[in-house]
């Protein structure tokens, strides 16, 4: 595009009606003034946070839910009125949020400590002190504080999964030595199982409260993507069954209403740029193919070496059959490890890893019985056709397949 053509285009952008009137109420950061069929979780959450304000430490809390069912929202809902509340009445209260799925933020122990200890004013070095010194650096600024402390961490499956459960121990029994201040730990997780499977002298430390978000029904997505269209879009650009559609999409797919704002937002954003007046049907299916595309290249570029040689022989064969079997797929991922300098799996590894790919949608197998000769699994792709060629030149970048 020349630089003419540029300008033509921009210009034409600035003069066309949007149909979007705030863009933002449909962005993951964006944080709504009510959270819609929560009050039931949002009351229990209080009811438990509210000795807080009265300078006694409440008990610990762990929430519970998939992703997308408003469990950040409601607790950040929630520490912020009681935080307005505090500042109102010179009440003695600390809230602090840490998002453990972040790098560098709660990859390991001694970053989680250092990060903790900033939000105290003290500066840790990034590396280089004993994790027992970072951990005094924070005892001794939570100290100082004389007052309740809320330390909500969110995705804390995350941080278990990095650095063990043991710094949830180390974090309560900090509560021993503390005599003006007390620390409350707030754990948000997507995984139900997660304190199950803890050691049980970390349970027995934590004796948490727990609350359960259960997902959304396709009632309920309704309401929540009307509320936001009505805030995001002009009126009347939005076709008559469009909401009705990616809500029911979204609950019988996923029930993650961040997941349903998204389609309704890139839906809105290919309508805008096809220059139609109102958001339709195709382009809910326009962006939910979209949307499935970008998420299976993210998913395999994340992959290990193994997992992408086993795709790509399958994708390979694909090309050539529209129905292929193990066998096959594995003469060929051996091929492919020779050329790429990779040592093979055996054929039983390579079979989990074709069950892996089942689960997270890429691929649908059948298991055929071949008589004496034993059984054999029949795989077709379950990602649209569509992608093939563009996740092939992925996976030959990755692999190094001249």
């Amino acid at each position: 595009m020349t630089k003419n053509n540029l300008t033509t285009f921009f210009e034409e952008f600035l003069h066309n009606k949007s149909l979007f009137v705030n863009r933002s109420a449909l962005l993951s950061s964006y944080t709504p003034e009510s959270i819609p069929h929560r009050d039931k979780e949002m009351n229990n959450i209080a009811s438990i946070l509210a000795p807080a304000l009265k300078q006694e430490k409440p008990s610990n809390l762990f929430i519970y839910g998939n992703t997308g069912t408003g469990k950040t929202l409601v607790v950040k809902h929630v520490v912020k009125n009681m935080g307005e509340i505090s500042k109102n009445k010179k009440i003695p209260l600390k809230v602090i949020y840490v998002n453990c799925k972040l790098k560098r933020v709660a990859d390991t122990e001694y970053r989680l400590m250092s990060q903790l200890a900033s939000c105290f004013g003290k500066a840790i070095p990034s590396t280089g002190l004993p994790t027992d010194e970072v951990y005094k650096s924070f005892y001794s600024a939570a100290e100082k504080e004389q007052g309740i402390i809320l330390l909500v961490l969110d995705e804390v499956d995350q941080l278990i999964k990095k650095v063990g459960d043991n710094v949830l121990y180390n974090l309560t029994r900090i509560n021993e030595e503390l005599k003006g201040a007390q620390i409350s730990i707030l754990g948000i997780s997507n995984d139900t199982t997660l304190t199950e499977n803890m050691d049980i002298r970390v349970k027995s430390s934590l004796s948490e409260e727990d609350v359960f978000f259960a997902l959304y029904n396709a009632v309920e997505m309704k309401s929540i993507l009307q509320e936001r269209a009505s805030k995001a879009f002009h009126e009347n650009t939005i076709e008559q069954g469009v909401i009705e559609k990616c809500a029911a999409y979204a609950a019988r797919e996923h029930g993650d209403a961040r997941k349903a704002i998204e389609l309704l937002r890139v839906a809105g954003e290919l309508a805008e740029r096809s220059k139609s007046e109102k958001v339709s049907f195709e382009h809910i299916d326009e962006a939910e193919e979209k949307l499935e595309r970008e998420k299976i290249f993210d998913i395999i570029k994340t992959q290990p070496k193994q997992f992408q040689a086993v795709l790509y022989s399958i994708i390979t064969l694909k090309n050539k059959n529209p129905i292929v079997y193990t066998g096959e797929i594995y003469d060929l991922y051996k091929k492919i490890c020779f050329k790429i300098g990779l040592r093979p799996l055996t054929q039983r590894r390579v079979s989990d890893i074709i069950g892996e790919f089942e689960l997270i949608g890429i691929i649908n197998t059948k298991t055929i019985s071949k008589g004496r000769y034993g059984r054999t699994r029949e795989i077709t792709m379950s990602i649209p056709s569509s992608t093939n060629p563009l996740t092939k030149k992925i996976l030959e970048e990755e692999l190094s397949i001249a």
